[in-house]
């Protein structure tokens, strides 16, 4: 499948030390269950700063104030999609939309209420729907519902499988999906623990890396892919894993600190290395992590995903090893583009892409001051 790139300028100071922004989706393309297309390596960056800067997509001049902007968002306790649901509406005003013709609905994580808000938006006669949806297996569904209405739709954050996004194409359907590639954001994690060294890391000095695993829903194949290329990272420099406890936190905060307080106690000072999913289950884990009496960078490291500014303070300090930003700019700028593309009556490709960027001590305080 063809993939496009739609890069946005969020600072002067991301353009010229990051070298990243929205690319191509990367990392050879898998699902759970369908196979799809090989694109370029996880760990390399889609576009160099000089190509960012002349890749800037800019909205299409108009009048928007009339239109009708629905959004489903799958939970607005999700720290992450809070950040992205607010720069979103925010640009879309910034674009000409009226505020009160945007509307947000929280899906509270139950697919059957989000279909409910779906049909509600169909028959309001919304002009483009955004949808990030509550179960990406359910993405076919909605597709035929939208579709048939004749209402264009942009996924977001969560990716529908390959075999769905093909369906778009074969029929050449105003459908897109805008979101990063999840097998970076796992692939940079471990790069992380990599980067520090195998002396550094194996604290116990048998040759191995003992890690506890902290998934977000399993549901979701950001959390699949996390999960799988955070030890894909290790395994592919040479390193020998062991993993002892991969356990389901649903990206939650107090769900991951029970998580990691166990392991902690049952395993103690052989646990080396905590990967959580997003920062929010990272935060959690700190906090088992101190209560233990461990310290983080000394005996013992953690990192997660997102970089809220909670967790982009912790990697500034030290007490997080580091995190991976979710770009939510550049994803909600996109998405909303896409949809003014297809408000004006234009196309969008079928998979636009934004790349994650690597977070550690050395950088985390621009991302810090960029993203507060």
């Amino acid at each position: 499948m063809k993939k496009k790139v739609i890069s946005l300028i969020l600072a002067a100071t991301m353009v010229a030390t990051m070298a990243t922004g929205c690319g191509s989706s990367s990392g050879e393309t898998t699902t759970t269950d369908n196979a799809a297309s090989t694109t370029t390596d996880a760990a390399a960056p889609a576009t160099e700063a000089s190509d960012t800067a002349a890749a800037v997509t800019e909205a299409a001049g108009g009048d928007y104030a009339d239109k009708k902007v629905g959004v489903c968002i799958y939970q607005f306790s999700d720290n992450f999609m809070t950040l992205f649901r607010t720069e979103l509406e925010n640009y879309l005003v910034e674009q000409g939309f009226s505020k009160d013709n945007i509307t947000i609905v929280d899906g509270a994580n139950d697919q059957a209420t989000q279909t409910g808000q779906i049909d509600n938006f169909i028959s309001e006669g919304v002009d483009v729907l955004i949808v990030n949806p509550v179960n990406s297996s359910s993405a076919a569904t909605i597709t035929d519902k939208v579709v048939a209405a004749d209402i264009p739709l942009v996924y977001i954050n969560r990716e529908p499988d390959a075999e769905e996004e093909q369906r778009w194409e074969d029929n050449g359907w105003n459908v897109t999906y805008v979101g990063c590639d999840a097998r970076q954001s796992g692939t940079f994690q471990g790069e992380m623990i990599v980067d520090l060294g195998l002396d550094t890391v194996d604290l116990n000095g048998d040759g191995k890396i003992q890690y506890v695993m902290v998934e977000g829903d399993p549901e979701n194949v950001d959390a699949q892919y996390r999960t799988e290329y955070s030890v894909k990272a290790l395994t592919d420099e040479g390193l020998e894993v062991e993993c002892l406890s991969d356990q389901v936190g649903n990206w939650q905060q107090d769900q991951a600190q029970q998580i990691v307080a166990n392991a902690l106690g049952q395993y103690g000072d052989k646990v080396e290395v905590v990967f959580c999913n997003n920062d929010a289950m990272a935060l959690g884990a700190l906090q088992a992590i101190q209560s233990a009496g461990r310290t983080v960078g000394t005996d013992i490291f953690l990192v997660g995903v997102d970089a809220l500014s909670e967790a982009l303070e912790d990697v500034v300090a030290g007490t997080m090893t580091g995190t991976v930003f979710n770009d939510h700019f550049s994803q909600s700028h996109g998405a909303a583009d896409a949809a003014i593309n297809f408000i004006n009556g234009e196309t969008n490709e079928y998979y636009i892409g934004c790349d994650y960027v690597k977070v550690t001590k050395d950088n985390a305080q621009e991302i810090l001051d960029m993203v507060k």
